[in-house]
């Protein structure tokens, strides 16, 4: 099969495109024809070996978390899912390897759900990882409730965008940080936008006084800072970001595989209560192109990779 991969930690400059073999599916896996690949941070910060203390890499690895495809062959436990179905997944093993930036890729079906039949392949790919990471800070970690006041950082981003649907699904007052230029975009989401950057905590205070319910900082440093000055007294303070969070008394979290939490999401897509935001679509030839903007830090929503679907 056509793939990107890496043998080497290092810059985009070491993803390849070219032929890996077909993966192997086991009793409790799926073997699914990738559709869309969505881009996240995570993936370059893996690629550059700094997640290498948690995630040993077994190389030559293909990246990749998110997903959008089509079951092409069920593993033989496998009741939940048949040929033809169109899946989502968060596809994330305890190491470094087999990713979804390939045709193909075997996923465990406890890393996925059905497709959401309202969203495209390549809206459907940017759901997983951003959608389970809003949904488990939100809900299991912050545990916001209706009538709260939440801040959101990079309200405009990938996880961002999601988590200010989410809490403001959820009936909670939503403040997010944005660029000027992504202003209005928060606001179609139901946010109310304030600029980040010098004198931050001052206009929070004057949109918050009494201080924030809850606060998710998905930035760290400066951001996570300044949330720890703006909680209420009994706030809650929550980071994906800087494990400097301890430090303010609240906690780090990072998001697991949850197909409970999947179909959730998915389900609320098919509401329409969350939608996802593509910035720019690449090709997998283009995939490190895809990395290096990425990398940028000023995406909008998702940056997704499409696979052929010829053959």
């Amino acid at each position: 099969m056509k793939a990107i991969s890496y043998s080497s930690y290092g810059s985009a400059d070491v993803l390849e495109y070219g032929e890996r073999p077909d993966p192997k599916v086991g009793p409790d896996s799926v073997l699914v024809k990738v559709r869309a690949a969505a881009v996240n941070p995570v993936d370059w910060k893996a690629r550059e070996g700094y997640l290498q203390a948690g995630l040993e890499a077994v190389f030559p690895v293909i990246p990749g978390w998110d997903v959008s495809g089509v079951v092409v062959q069920p593993g033989a436990a496998v009741d939940e899912f048949a040929v033809g179905d169109e899946v989502i997944g968060y596809v994330r093993e305890d190491f470094l390897s087999r990713g979804t930036f390939a045709e193909y890729v075997a996923a465990p079906v406890r890393t996925l759900a059905r497709k959401p039949l309202s969203l495209s392949f390549e809206e459907a790919a940017g759901l997983p990882l951003c959608g389970l990471t809003a949904h488990q800070v939100l809900y299991r970690v912050l545990k916001v409730r209706e009538g709260e006041t939440v801040l959101v950082h990079a309200a405009a981003g990938g996880v961002g965008s999601l988590a200010v649907q989410l809490a403001r699904h959820t009936g909670c007052r939503v403040v997010g940080t944005a660029g000027p230029h992504n202003h209005d975009f928060v606001r179609q989401l139901g946010g109310e936008p304030v600029e980040y950057g010098d004198g931050l905590a001052s206009r929070l205070r004057e949109l918050v006084p009494g201080g924030f319910d809850a606060a998710f900082d998905t930035v760290g440093g400066e951001a996570l800072r300044v949330s720890a000055e703006t909680l209420a007294p009994d706030g809650r303070l929550a980071s994906i970001a800087d494990a400097e969070v301890f430090s303010y008394g609240g906690r780090y979290a990072f998001v697991r595989p949850d197909a409970a939490d999947l179909a959730h999401l998915a389900e609320l897509a098919e509401q329409g209560i969350v939608t996802v935001h593509v910035d720019r679509v690449f090709t997998l030839e283009q995939a490190a192109d895809a990395y290096r903007l990425n990398q940028e830090g000023r995406t909008r929503g998702k940056i997704v990779v499409t696979v052929d679907q010829e053959g």
